[in-house]
């Protein structure tokens, strides 16, 4: 198992992705974050099995299980940095200012 960093940003846009599924549907919203949860382990076990999103700068990506979305990653000394989980449909770079302003020490392990 790797460590696992997560960007800051990410707890509110889980959060945001989190309360929309909720309005649509009881439960919704957890089964949410349990499936980005799984997701998150999924990659911190084995990092280097999914492919490459952005291969010019180590970025991969894995697809989130049942919802639109995928856990946008990178590994650097044993560290998966969580930089983003991406809505597949929606303004899919958005998260690309993260890649060169996040330091390993800025971001907060969700285990």
């Amino acid at each position: 198992m790797f460590n696992v960093d997560v960007h800051p940003d990410v707890y509110a846009e889980l959060e945001h992705s989190r309360a929309w599924y909720e309005e649509r549907a009881d439960n919704l919203g957890t089964e949410f974050i349990t499936e980005v949860n799984k997701a998150i382990e999924m990659v911190g076990e084995a990092p280097m099995m999914w492919p490459f999103h952005d291969k010019q700068h180590d970025i991969q990506r894995y697809l989130v299980h049942r919802f639109p979305y995928a856990v946008i990653y990178r590994v650097k000394d044993r560290i998966v940095r969580i930089i983003a989980v991406m809505h597949l449909r929606r303004h899919p770079d958005y998260w690309q200012e993260r890649i060169g302003h996040w330091n390993s020490g800025d971001g907060n392990s969700p285990h």
